[in-house]
Formats: C-alpha cells, sequence, structure tokens
C-alpha cells in the first residue's frame, strides 16, 4: 500500500498494491495497521456507504458540524473527480480545495479526515462510489457548501451543467457556512 501527500498534508491518497494475472486481480482495499501508521490517528470506521450515481451527477459539498466524519473513498465502477475543502478555521490550508480523480482502474483512494466538506462529480457514464466513515450520518447536523460558490472557485472538470439534488442546488455560500472553529482531528485525540 503506497500514501500519497497531497497539497493538504491530512488528505492522503492510498494506492492498493495491485496483484493482477489472467484470472483478475486482488488487492487489500484497507489494513486497519497500515491506515492508522500513515494517518497518526485510530480512526474506528463505523459505517460503509454505497452510491450509485450517473454520469455528470454532482453531490456535495457535504459535512456535519457535529459527529464530523471522516472518509475513505473509493470507486467500483467507473471514474469520478472526488473534492475536498478544508473548512477548519484554525488551519493554514483553510478555505482551500484539492480534487483527484478516482476511478475503478486506479484503484486510489482519498483519505478525507474529520473538518473537509466533500462532494464528487461523476465523470463516466455512471459510478459506484464506496466509503467508510468514522461517524454515523446524522441528518440533523448535516450542512452543504454551494458547490459552485465563487470564492472556493472549484474547477469540477464539467463539459455541461450538473444533475444537482435539491438539497446541493440549496447550499450555502462559504463565506456563510458554519465551519469548524477548532480542529475536529484534534478534539478526538
Amino acid at each position: 500500500m503506497k500514501i500519497i501527500c497531497t497539497e493538504i498534508p491530512d488528505i492522503l491518497i492510498i494506492e492498493p498494491e495491485v496483484f493482477q494475472d489472467d484470472r483478475g486481480f486482488f488487492f487489500e482495499s484497507y489494513n486497519y495497521k497500515k491506515f492508522a501508521e500513515a494517518t497518526s490517528h485510530l480512526f474506528n470506521f463505523v459505517q460503509d456507504n454505497h452510491s450509485y450515481s450517473k454520469q455528470n451527477v454532482l453531490r456535495g459539498l457535504h459535512y456535519q458540524i457535529r459527529q464530523p466524519q471522516g472518509k475513505l473513498v473509493r470507486v467500483v465502477s467507473g471514474s469520478i473527480f472526488d473534492v475536498a475543502v478544508d473548512i477548519r478555521k484554525s488551519s493554514s490550508t483553510f478555505g482551500r480545495w484539492i480534487g483527484y480523480e478516482i476511478n475503478a482502474e486506479n484503484k486510489r483512494q482519498l483519505w478525507i479526515p474529520p473538518g473537509f466538506a466533500h462532494g464528487f462529480v461523476v465523470l463516466s457514464e455512471f459510478a459506484e462510489v464506496l466509503y467508510k466513515t468514522t461517524d454515523y450520518y446524522a441528518p440533523q447536523y448535516e450542512r452543504c457548501i454551494l458547490w459552485n460558490d465563487p470564492d472556493l472557485g472549484i474547477d469540477w472538470r464539467l463539459t455541461t451543467s450538473p444533475i444537482l439534488s435539491i438539497k446541493d442546488k440549496a447550499g450555502k455560500l462559504f463565506p456563510e457556512s458554519e465551519v469548524f472553529t477548532q480542529c475536529p482531528i484534534l478534539a478526538m485525540k
């Protein structure tokens, strides 16, 4: 398992070692010990989510103001452009975003720790996305930042208008959004 650091130090790309032959392939998609070493924290995943989305569906930018969720995201079919926005006010990367293409072929995963808003857009005809979370879904604490917020300026790699849910169309602008005043990772120690 190869760990790749990103421009935002707490976000990691995890690239598995894939064993492939004429029968197919095998790889270890998660290993608690290796993950804990890579993140320098002991995160317990409590929930697995699975979504299916058509091309140009954009989901996000979601987060929970309480019970913040760290997410380990991977794609088992298709391709997405996955985005994370740092919403930790005390962070040196507050308000910055990063995005990476992850897909069924490269088998990469993106680790997005608590304290980030998350979203993705489907690049392929469809995509199935699996992600583990470090806390349970709590709809009363869920928040959404508007996907096309001008202050964030996210390049979603769109060639046409995205397909959005009612919730995502109603997201708040970044300056009006609730953010974390204390880093959720530090609060978990």
